[in-house]
């Protein structure tokens, strides 16, 4: 890792940034910043803007306005090659049209270090089988990943994200198809502290318990960021999320109990069952 001066995982920063597509804002104004070393979600209704952000903040969507920082350099400047070596990304959804063992798929983090001649060294697969034991997925170096499962996808793909050996990790809803024991097991190796990680999340119990900072997106703009603590309170939950919920403090760590649907959701759910969509 190269990371900041004082020798710890890069932050990365979003300054402004917008992306529209076809005249339609996406997200709009978003200032935001991962501190080093700590994680970050990004939480929000559907369609809030949460996955643009990601991709805009991991370089694989360029924004139409503002700039995104890698350490306070702007990241579509610097190499792509020292980008990847930096900065990893996990979609929503890995490539499902390819037939490659699970060992090859994940080898594709160690692109950005082979040498021109294309070789990959020993060590370059020991990186691998140690990202694979990370996500406990040692012992399927072999097998087919059209023959994976879902969350076994998911898992690998975060194994790839893990073997470039990034300072900075973003990830795009990786819970997705993960069992409630993967679930947990992938936060606690994303809350480990060794890297900058940002990810998007629809479970708001274990952004509580889990995140540095979380980051509320609402119609394409940031509505609040900070501290769990000082973010995710009930006034919050239900203008944002239109659920009736709080905030409590336990021996484990912070908790989201839900009640609901709030005023607003209980309406919008009447007037679907009634055939009226009112949005």
């Amino acid at each position: 890792m190269t990371g900041t001066p004082g020798g710890g995982p890069a932050t990365l920063e979003a300054r402004g940034v917008g992306r529209s597509v076809r005249s339609t804002s996406l997200i709009a104004d978003v200032d935001v910043t991962a501190p080093g070393g700590r994680l970050t979600a990004i939480v929000g209704p559907n369609g809030s803007g949460k996955s643009t952000l990601a991709r805009c903040l991991a370089g694989v969507t360029r924004p139409d306005r503002g700039v995104v920082l890698l350490d306070g350099q702007d990241l579509h400047r610097l190499p792509r090659r020292a980008v990847a070596r930096r900065l990893a990304f996990v979609e929503q959804e890995g490539h499902t049209q390819i037939d490659h063992r699970v060992l090859d798929v994940v080898q594709l983090g160690r692109l950005p270090y082979r040498s021109r001649l294309g070789t990959t060294a020993a060590e370059d697969e020991e990186v691998c089988r140690a990202a694979l034991r990370d996500v406990g997925m040692d012992g399927t170096e072999q097998r087919r990943w059209t023959d994976l499962s879902g969350g076994e996808r998911q898992r690998v793909q975060v194994a790839r994200a893990l073997a470039q050996t990034p300072e900075v990790l973003v990830l795009d809803e990786p819970l997705n198809h993960l069992d409630v024991h993967h679930q947990f097991e992938l936060l606690d190796l994303l809350a480990d502290g060794t890297r900058t990680v940002v990810v998007v999340l629809h479970d708001l119990d274990m952004a509580a318990r889990y995140c540095d900072q979380v980051v509320v997106m609402s119609g394409g703009r940031v509505e609040a960021a900070g501290p769990p603590v000082t973010v995710l309170g009930a006034a919050l939950l239900e203008r944002v999320f239109r659920v009736r919920g709080r905030l409590r403090e336990t021996m484990a760590g912070l908790r989201v109990d839900l009640d609901g649907a709030g005023p607003a959701g209980q309406a919008q759910s009447r007037g679907l069952a009634w055939g009226h969509d009112h949005r």
